[in-house]
């Protein structure tokens, strides 16, 4: 066990031997620690919360009451292989959410960026992959092995298939249920969820320039009525728009791997 002086231990809390805990962490009552654990400077766990399995906590996150972090994945492929869960700085963890180390099938690693919001009640699965500064709201559940890129808003109550990838800055509806990927700016909404346009809000509060935000929305509108398949409508964008950045970044993430096909334009 290392703890560094300055961190401040409740008297209640069970501190596992091999865990390691950086300066000016917080462990309040009733928290266990696992004793491969690692949190970095200021971490701050509040009462009753469970960290354990090969879980690493970066600089200034905080884990509210009743989640449980680092546990093994729900998937009965997993035989206890070695597996992890790093998350990033100053992601804020909220009451009774549940984030699972990976499987060696999805490469053993469950990874969350920095200044993530995870509301209550929330679950990250196994080997899913989250951007930086996104937004999970409560009760909204990411399935294995998915990837969720940087600015990226899911709604509440929403489930997000395994596999599905969400490109970056794209928005998810509440109540949603997510089966195919999302294009990057793209608004999902509805029972089943449909593409049904781009993510204008976020686009202007990110200050995208105007230009780019009627060069996006020009993007769309051919992926939604142009000639031919979806994907040869979206191999003419990178012609159309080659000074484009954010619809270049579309073209992109259509043309990448994927073990899902997409949500396309209504």
């Amino acid at each position: 066990m290392a703890i560094d002086s300055s961190a401040e231990i409740h008297a209640s809390a069970l501190i596992e031997d091999g865990a390691v805990i950086g300066p000016d962490c917080r462990v309040g009552p009733f928290t266990v620690v696992g004793p491969e654990v690692v949190m970095h400077r200021g971490v701050e766990l509040k009462s009753h919360v469970v960290v354990t399995g090969r879980t690493e906590i970066g600089e200034e996150t905080v884990v509210f009451p009743f989640s449980v972090i680092g546990e093994i994945p729900q998937d009965l492929k997993f035989r206890g292989e070695k597996s992890c869960l790093v998350i990033g700085k100053r992601n804020r963890i909220r009451e009774t959410v549940t984030m699972n180390c990976g499987t060696e099938g999805g490469g053993g690693v469950t990874r969350i960026g920095d200044d993530g919001l995870f509301m209550a009640g929330c679950h990250i699965a196994h080997d899913a992959q989250i951007g930086d500064r996104v937004i999970v709201v409560n009760s909204a559940a990411v399935a294995g092995h998915c990837i969720i890129e940087d600015d990226v808003i899911i709604g509440g109550l929403c489930g997000i298939h395994q596999f599905v990838r969400i490109g970056q800055g794209a928005i998810i509806g509440a109540l949603s249920m997510v089966t195919n990927d999302v294009i990057p700016h793209g608004l999902v909404q509805g029972p089943r969820g449909e593409l049904d346009g781009l993510n204008l809000v976020g686009l202007k509060r990110r200050g995208v320039d105007r230009g780019e935000i009627t060069a996006l929305r020009a993007a769309f509108q051919h992926l939604a009525q142009g000639e031919g398949t979806f994907m040869d409508r979206a191999r003419r964008l990178s012609e159309d728009n080659p000074d484009s950045a954010h619809v270049r970044a579309i073209v992109d993430f259509i043309m990448g791997d994927s073990d899902r096909s997409f949500l396309t334009p209504r």
